[in-house]
């Protein structure tokens, strides 16, 4: 008999809490369940995803130049990168052996994979930057090989019948290794940026930053910038090509604060503190590649690889490709010049 006016109790008090609730997601609930009445899902934001999926099947090519003097760790710098003895053995030459006279270059291709996603890593090295005694013209043949895989681009390209996905080989980054004096850049340096930064896109690195102290290096990385803007170098990323504002912000910090990277590089592992680490080690303790507070190995990384990857690539595409290409018809009337063998086939079609 009691039941009654109990439930009856319960249910005004839930009759007096569920209306107030209720009556606020109203209003803003009205218009978009209208909207979405009217026009349904569309799906735009399966784009991404979309192509997403496209690119993870076709993979991704990364082309990575190190020019610098002998022995300032360029093979162990981008092995540490990329985390793979990419560039193991490819200078080309022992110790044992003389200098050769000419700059030798080689390119050493590597798959990595990572998460599923393909990249093919060519890592384009050019030993003895600058050693011999006569170093007149010496950047002449790494600007002839940036040269000739945008002209082996451009072939493909304007082929009649061309492949659907063109190898790209062109040359996405360049990192010019500067030896740690500590005083200024070498004319050398400045005469190679001078002409490289035209055709590729330049990113300096100051090797070996473990010879230098703390106060050494922030005014050695100083000295570098300032020399670089005296002498009109325009290394990556460049000014120019600052597409927005968020962009400028960002690359504006990297250009005036991080630029030129002071790096370490090392392939050994190390326990430190019981995590492994890559490091050098020295009579003093191990100096640990990935930690900001030893080197900006990790600013560098991050650079490359995490955030400016793409833009790397469309840099050299849209620009010191297009630059290429544009000169090229031009000299020609519009069209490459005909080797032997497309004009046998010319003929041959005829």
């Amino acid at each position: 008999p009691h039941a009654g006016p109990v439930e009856s109790k319960n249910e005004a008090a839930m009759s007096e809490l569920v209306p107030e609730p209720r009556q606020k997601p109203v209003v803003p609930m009205k218009p978009t369940g209208i909207n979405a009445s009217l026009l349904g899902y569309i799906g735009i934001d399966t784009i991404i995803e979309q192509m997403r999926k496209k690119t993870m099947k076709t993979g991704f090519d990364f082309n990575i130049m190190v020019v610098g003097q002998s022995g300032l760790g360029k093979s162990t710098l981008v092995n540490t990168l990329f985390k793979s003895q990419v560039s193991r053995k490819s200078s080309g030459w022992n110790r044992e052996e003389k200098i050769p006279k000419t700059v030798e270059i080689k390119a050493i291709g590597h798959v990595i994979e990572e998460g599923g996603v393909k990249m093919k890593l060519t890592v384009i090295d050019t030993p003895g930057f600058g050693d011999q005694i006569n170093n007149e013209n010496c950047w002449e043949p790494i600007e002839k090989y940036i040269n000739e895989q945008y002209e082996k681009f451009l072939k493909e390209e304007v082929n009649i019948a061309r492949k659907k996905r063109i190898p790209d080989t062109r040359v996405h980054c360049c990192l010019y290794f500067i030896s740690p004096t500590g005083h200024s850049l070498r004319p050398l340096d400045l005469e190679f940026m001078k002409h490289l930064s035209k055709v590729v896109n330049i990113i300096p690195v100051i090797a070996k930053a473990d010879t230098m102290t703390l106060e050494e290096k922030t005014e050695f990385k100083q000295r570098v910038r300032k020399e670089l803007e005296v002498n009109g170098i325009e290394f990556y990323p460049q000014k120019e090509f600052d597409e927005d504002l968020e962009d400028k912000t960002e690359n504006d910090k990297i250009r005036q604060e991080s630029m030129p990277f002071a790096v370490v590089g090392s392939d050994k592992e190390y326990q430190v503190n019981g995590k492994r680490v890559l490091g050098r080690k020295t009579p003093w303790g191990i100096i640990e590649v990935e930690n900001l507070n030893h080197c900006e190995f990790a600013l560098l990384r991050d650079f490359v690889i995490r955030t400016h990857l793409q833009d790397l690539k469309e840099v050299t595409h849209n620009i010191h490709y297009e630059t290429y290409r544009a000169k090229r018809l031009n000299d020609n009337g519009g069209l490459p010049p005909m080797t032997v063998e497309t004009e046998e086939n010319h003929k041959s079609n005829l």
